[in-house]
């Protein structure tokens, strides 16, 4: 799993503590930006964060999101990256809808529409699902 400069283990930490802020951040109902997603990871891990100046850093985060989505996804049938937005944006990035698209939940080149509806989906589902006594624990 190695890769954009990084080790297993930092990778390992990354998702384990990202699990848990986007985790939060469902129970709270509120998304998070990447950059404060960024930031928190930083504090909680102590390692060093994602340059977003820099394509492979951004590729970098997405990988981080990925993971995740991975580790939660059996769990729950959602993508939990959906909470996490651009800065001054109402909605995921592009690698989120491409990997609704690669999962099979959307269908390939799906319309704006069907996009924003799949994206407001997910995020209520995830509120409600973390909100709930079962993710609680």
């Amino acid at each position: 799993m190695t890769g954009y400069g990084r080790s297993d283990d930092e990778w390992d930490l990354l998702t384990e503590a990202g699990l848990e802020l986007l985790i939060e951040q469902a129970r709270l109902g509120a998304p998070t930006t990447y950059t404060d997603f960024d930031a928190a990871l930083r504090r909680r891990t102590g390692l060093r964060g994602f340059d977003f100046d820099q394509e492979s850093e951004r590729a970098a985060i997405g990988r981080l999101l990925g993971l995740i989505v991975e580790r939660d996804y059996e769990t729950t049938g959602l993508l939990i990256s959906a909470l996490v937005r651009y800065l001054n944006a109402n909605d995921a990035g592009p690698g989120f809808y491409a990997l609704a698209v690669q999962r099979g939940l959307l269908p390939p080149k799906p319309s704006a529409l069907a996009k924003e509806k799949f994206w407001i989906d997910q995020v209520n589902a995830l509120h409600a699902y973390y909100g709930s006594s079962r993710g609680n624990g």
